[in-house]
């Protein structure tokens, strides 16, 4: 069974990327959406439970943030893709400006501060990149950074 983990900016195309890619196959697990932690816990329970393929359409900026969810998917036999959203911070500036449901530009800010890129060994089967460009989604395969 499939997990996919979201890991970008606000505004940088995640929920739209589910809706073009995943809407038909997978439970979304949003904050925007379910609005508290214990609600989201609840609902990835009951799809890991009834072995339902989840997309966790988060922000997902650290590290940290990332392990909680790939330790309980894992754990349930589940693999765990991830997906980082390149994108600029003026980018998504701009596309939020354009949204009905604007998220504050201290919020864009402070997630690009603390974003983190992910690695493999923080327990992702794959990861890939996703880029919004003007002709939709670009899916590029991961390099792995130097840990240098």
């Amino acid at each position: 069974m499939e997990a996919v983990l979201f890991i970008g900016l606000q505004a940088s195309g995640k929920s739209s990327f589910y809706k073009e890619k995943f809407f038909s196959t997978h439970v979304r697990i949003s904050l925007d959406l379910l609005r508290t932690r214990n609600r989201e816990r609840q609902l990835l329970a009951v799809c890991l439970k009834t072995r339902q393929p989840v997309v966790i359409d988060n922000t997902n900026p650290t590290r940290q943030e990332r392990a909680r969810y790939i330790q309980t998917v894992t754990s349930s036999g589940y693999s765990i893709t991830g997906y980082y959203f390149r994108s600029r911070v003026e980018e998504c500036l701009t596309r939020n400006q354009q949204r009905c449901n604007q998220v504050p530009e201290v919020g864009i800010l402070s997630t690009a501060k603390k974003l983190e890129l992910p690695t493999l060994d923080e327990g992702f089967d794959i990861l890939k990149y996703v880029q919004l460009t003007k002709s939709g989604f670009v899916i590029e395969e991961w390099l792995q950074q130097d840990d240098c």
